[in-house]
């Protein structure tokens, strides 16, 4: 009785680690967050068309070496600008652009515009996600009066959590640009 006792186990055990077996396929991790190393902001005056263009590079990334351009923003009073940003990560070859990753998962990701003091900007999204949520990769920036302060671009990146707000998820960019408005 022991004896058939033992096959059976030995058997069943067999049988169990037979039927889990690795399939050889990795698992890719895709909600890590991004590696930027250049961010690049560009207004369009309303009525002008005029174009100018604010950047910030940090080649190695967040910690390591200060960055090398950080662009003050500067505006004119009352004016209207239509804003792209554009996120690429530059330590690769050929450079990532992972604005089109931002574009592809828009559903993951929230970028926030926060003037201080808030009455330098008003920033309105031009953009939604599939679930009715803004993303902010175009959108609409009204400069207010004459004054100097900062804004706060972050991309928040919000795997299986975006609701709208800043809260959920983690950073892949959080830079407080001088903000000049003259």
């Amino acid at each position: 009785m022991s004896r058939k006792l033992t096959w059976m186990l030995l058997i069943g055990v067999t049988t169990l680690f037979s039927q889990c077996k690795d399939s050889g396929d990795e698992v890719e991790v895709d909600d890590e967050n991004e590696l930027i190393t250049s961010v690049t902001l560009t207004f369009t005056e309303v009525g002008t068309g005029t174009i100018t263009k604010f950047a910030y590079k940090d080649p190695d990334g967040d910690g390591g070496n200060a960055p090398t351009k950080f662009d003050t923003i500067s505006l004119k009073a009352n004016a209207s600008y239509t804003v792209t940003p554009e996120f690429l990560d530059e330590s690769k070859t050929p450079v990532e652009n992972i604005t089109e990753e931002i574009k592809e998962k828009d559903f993951e990701h929230l970028l926030i515009y926060t003037p201080n003091p808030t009455s330098l900007l008003t920033y309105t999204y031009g953009d939604k996600d599939s679930n009715n949520f803004p993303v902010g990769l175009t959108g609409t920036a009204k400069a207010g009066a004459a004054g100097n302060g900062k804004l706060k671009v972050q991309l928040r990146h919000q795997p299986n959590s975006k609701n709208g707000t800043a809260t959920p998820g983690s950073d892949d960019v959080n830079l407080d640009f001088n903000l000049v408005v003259k």
